[in-house]
């Protein structure tokens, strides 16, 4: 059974189309309490996303994605994520993600307000999920 899927972020879509896991979930992502895999028929649901990969399986086709946050929303007719920043692993600059990284831990050494401490926080953990989604990719074989 193919479901219609679309996964936007602010920049641009990047996926739209059917898609059919053929038995396995089309849809692999993190929510806000854990993996999700979503199926066919799956119940509606609303929830944020955390920084990690998204797989997206089509048939024999899989599309790997970044997501750096955002929602996801599931409903009888449609799945939908609205992401904040969103990429393709294959886009991923290895180098950015630890300047980032680099970057938010040396803020986080010094004295922030508790909001600047949860903005880095949340930078520090994106960096973190695009590197380890970048080095599972090189580590690849072909």
């Amino acid at each position: 059974m193919a479901v219609p899927l679309r996964v936007v972020s602010v920049e641009r879509s990047l996926f739209e189309g059917e898609v059919d896991g053929q038995g396995r979930p089309f849809l692999v992502c993190l929510g806000a309490e854990g993996e999700l895999g979503i199926l066919p028929r799956h119940a509606p649901l609303l929830t944020t996303l955390r920084p990690g990969p998204m797989l997206i399986r089509n048939g024999s086709e899989e599309t790997e994605l970044f997501v750096g946050g955002g929602f996801l929303e599931v409903l009888p007719d449609r799945v939908t994520v609205l992401a904040d920043v969103a990429e393709r692993a294959e886009e991923i600059s290895e180098e950015a993600a630890e300047e980032a990284r680099r970057r938010a831990q040396e803020r986080l050494a010094g004295q922030l307000s508790p909001e600047e401490e949860a903005e880095m926080i949340h930078i520090l953990e994106t960096a973190e999920a695009r590197l380890r989604l970048s080095r599972i990719r090189r580590g690849r074989p072909g």
